[in-house]
């Protein structure tokens, strides 16, 4: 015994594990899958701000280049200006202070030959492309404008011709600044994403954890149950969500689990107690048959008459056990019965069986859902219990089906015999319980429990009473 109680508890430690680890996984998958969400969507949302403020940037910094290069076009198209127009020292008030003062933009002077007349704040390159220009005898003749490397930084540049062969002027805006503020401003983004995933991991394992927390404390539940095989264990569940549900579920069903196992326990007990008499009183029938050759004729009839009576009580005792194991478990569909017609063929099959007269009323609509063999059953049983004990056949028994009210249809068997006491009304119905002046008639007392059991399943319940004028009135509801 002790080596399988090591494996039993070594198997449940595994088992335990193994439900952690399920629950850890999931509570990983929860957080991986929120923080993969959230980086999909901050990186989305990131990305697309940086390329529209990038895409902004560049294009007004290209449109303020663009409209210095055409203000210098216009500029020099209008009026004939000189190369010491553009010097620097004229700087604040002449040409190349209008072109300065806007963006900051760079302005270098080149005399009719292509040379450097006068460097702006920063040397531009001058290559073949700008000497044409510079001696080109129309005015606003342009080069194109190109990105070139002054030193460490990227300059546009645009040559536009003075005209008259006298020289030109080269403007140049620059971008690099403009870039590493870009640059600047993507690392930024880079590390706003990264701080929001990592906010948005933390935060997802937080709830994951606070939303599989119950389940982690309903699977040790489940756990204590399938290792120590109590049913009474208490379930953790709060609240109105999904598990809540499930954690209510739970409770309900080890609450019906633990009934079913206690009705089955009781049943086993009730059963092997009243199955002890019939069996002792075979049993010492059967020695005395040893010498039945000595008995007289009288004791030998007598005996062979109790041993089948016997053998017909623990007959009987067996098939209701059989039939009260059934009803519990029935699996027959239901379907819609007519109660009316049920009490018909129970009333023929009594007067055969018994030789009573047996009267059916039925008033109203007797339809309802249920299963027909187990209601059947019910209204038999209810039958053979008037008849055994009405046994000086004062008056018929009748069987009574009517439609209570919209919602229940009443079973009910009336007699004249010589009723129920009133300490016994409230346990006729219990398993095996016989009263006092029926103890010496047959029966196992468990047709009405059935009928009990039969009435509980169909949303019904059983009743009891005396009968104005004597006898008594037994019956079940039917919810219909």
């Amino acid at each position: 015994m002790r080596p399988t109680g090591v494996r039993t508890g070594r198997v449940g430690r595994v088992g335990r594990w193994v439900a952690r680890a399920r629950l850890s996984s999931l509570r990983t998958t929860f957080t991986v899958s929120f923080a993969a969400v959230a980086a999909a969507v901050t990186v989305l949302v990131g990305f697309l701000s940086y390329d529209a403020a990038a895409r902004l940037v560049r294009v007004d910094q290209q449109t303020v280049f663009e409209g210095v290069v055409q203000d210098l076009l216009d500029e020099v198209r209008r009026n004939p200006l000189e190369p010491a127009d553009f010097a620097t020292a004229g700087a604040d008030g002449g040409p190349r202070g209008e072109l300065v003062r806007p963006s900051g933009t760079v302005v270098q002077v080149l005399g009719p030959d292509g040379s450097v007349v006068d460097r702006g704040r920063t040397p531009l390159p001058v290559d073949a492309a700008d000497r044409p220009i510079a001696a080109a005898q129309s005015a606003g003749r342009l080069v194109e404008h190109r990105d070139v490397d002054v030193g460490d930084d990227v300059y546009r540049v645009a040559t536009v011709s003075l005209g008259g062969g006298r020289g030109a002027v080269q403007v140049a805006q620059e971008f690099s600044g403009t870039e590493d503020l870009l640059r600047d401003l993507q690392q930024r983004t880079v590390l706003l994403v990264g701080a929001v995933v990592t906010a948005a991991g933390l935060f997802g394992w937080w709830l994951a954890r606070r939303i599989t927390s119950r389940l982690v404390r309903l699977a040790g539940a489940a756990e204590d149950v399938a290792r120590t095989g109590r049913l009474g264990i208490q379930v953790p569940f709060a609240g109105y969500d999904e598990v809540a549900r499930l954690g209510r579920s739970f409770d309900r069903m080890l609450g019906r689990l633990a009934q079913s196992e206690d009705d089955q326990r009781r049943l086993v007990q009730d059963a092997g107690h009243e199955l002890r008499t019939p069996l002792t009183s075979l049993r010492t029938n059967i020695s005395i048959l040893r010498r039945i050759d000595e008995l007289p004729p009288a004791v030998r009839e007598e005996l062979v008459d109790d041993l089948a009576q016997e053998s017909r009580e623990l007959t009987d005792l067996v098939n209701e056990l059989v039939a009260l194991a059934a009803g519990q478990s029935d699996t027959e569909p239901p379907r819609r019965v007519t109660l009316g017609d049920l009490a018909d063929d129970v009333a023929v099959a009594a007067r055969r069986r018994t030789g009573r007269t047996v009267t059916v009323r039925v008033a109203g609509d007797t339809v309802v859902d249920g299963r027909p063999a187990a209601l059947q059953r019910a209204m038999s049983n209810l039958v053979d219990n008037a008849a055994k004990f009405d046994r000086g056949g004062s008056g018929p028994i009748e069987l009574v089906v009517t439609r209570a009210d919209r919602d229940t249809v009443r079973v009910e068997v009336l007699d004249r015999g010589p009723g129920i006491a009133q300490e016994d009304l409230d346990r006729v119905f219990d398993r095996f319980y016989r009263a006092p002046d029926a103890r010496s008639l047959p029966g196992s007392g468990l047709g009405l429990s059935i009928v009990r059991e039969v009435a509980a399943a169909h949303g019904g319940e059983p009743f009891a009473g005396r009968r104005k004028g004597g006898g008594s009135a037994t019956g079940f509801t039917v919810a219909g």
